[in-house]
């Protein structure tokens, strides 16, 4: 899979479950994905989109996820 249609997927993920179910995981407060790191990653592939949205996160470049968003 190529990291553009990664990002495009992530980009239009929404969490499927919790106190943020649905969603989109750009919109997850950083605290909560950090927290959920310490508690470990869900397995598969929505843990990847996590991790991968909180590296987004604290680099500050979710304003490269808004765009990817379908409207």
């Amino acid at each position: 899979m190529s990291e553009e249609h990664e990002l495009v997927q992530v980009a239009n993920m929404r969490m499927p479950f919790g106190k943020y179910k649905g969603e989109y995981l750009v919109k997850l407060p950083e605290p909560y994905l950090i927290w959920m790191q310490n508690q470990g990653w869900p397995p598969g592939k929505l843990g990847r989109q996590l991790a991968l949205m909180l590296e987004i996160k604290q680099n500050s470049l979710e304003k490269l996820i808004y765009p990817l968003m379908k409207k």
